[in-house]
């Protein structure tokens, strides 16, 4: 399982994202707003607005805020203007990094995830320094027994199928196809816990435990900034590491 999965998976189970459904709730509004703005409305006919509405019902994000989200991305009311940003760095451990970024100053989002790389022992990258790492890919994350969810994801044309760890099973898709194999796998009644668009890495990095809390303090610290969406890396790290991390946090 990608390594920035597994550190999000052992925070949700660890009811970690309850002290932050605030900032949450806001940083998927603005996904929905950008992805109503460059695709339109209707979530049917915009795979990328759909995917952000599902993703905010899955934090049981009310629906009038998702909807209110969609009016000002669709112009019915007005809204702030938001540019999609990649910033690229490295960690602690000599860990890539790929930061997304939602923003309506670019300038304010440099600062921000530079000073946080900064503090936490990270660089800032050149453009494409670490960019080439990574692959868009879809990532469902469900549970059941391995033969089932194998058997349905990959009849619905899912890429690969890998241990989630804690009895879940994470399925890998083309970005665009991770709608139709979602709903594959919901139908043949497979429990699925979360889904999103993410950045795959084409290999990892071993990060030793020393290195590993300082690099997963960091990706914390960066996940907390206002502009950024979501945090992704090419570290290798044991689970017991990020449990141990998680509990002196």
């Amino acid at each position: 399982m990608a390594g920035h999965s597994k550190w999000a998976n052992i925070k949700h189970r660890k009811g970690r994202q309850d002290a932050k459904r605030g900032k949450l709730f806001a940083k998927l509004a603005r996904a929905v707003e950008v992805a109503a703005r460059e695709g339109g409305a209707n979530p049917e006919f915009n795979a990328t607005l759909a995917t952000a509405v599902d993703k905010a019902k899955s934090a049981s994000m009310p629906n009038d805020s998702i909807e209110r989200a969609i009016k000002r991305g669709s112009g019915a009311v007005e809204g702030s203007i938001y540019e999609d940003l990649f910033y690229e760095g490295y960690g602690p451990g000599g860990a890539a990094l790929l930061v997304h970024v939602l923003t309506d100053n670019r300038n304010r989002a440099a600062s921000d995830v530079r000073s946080a790389l900064t503090r936490h022992h990270g660089s800032l990258g050149e453009p494409g320094s670490v960019a080439y790492l990574f692959s868009q890919r879809g990532s469902i994350l469900a549970g059941g027994g391995e033969d089932e969810v194998m058997l349905i994801a990959l009849e619905a044309g899912a890429e690969d199928v890998r241990d989630g760890g804690e009895g879940l099973w994470e399925v890998i898709t083309e970005a665009g196809e991770m709608r139709v194999v979602r709903e594959a796998l919901e139908a043949g009644g497979v429990r699925v816990e979360s889904a999103d668009v993410t950045q795959l890495p084409s290999s990892t990095v071993p990060v030793e435990e020393s290195e590993a809390k300082k690099l997963l303090r960091l990706i914390d610290a960066l996940e907390d900034l206002d502009d950024v969406q979501a945090v992704f890396s090419n570290y290798d790290i044991d689970d017991a590491v990020m449990e141990n991390t998680l509990a002196e946090t």
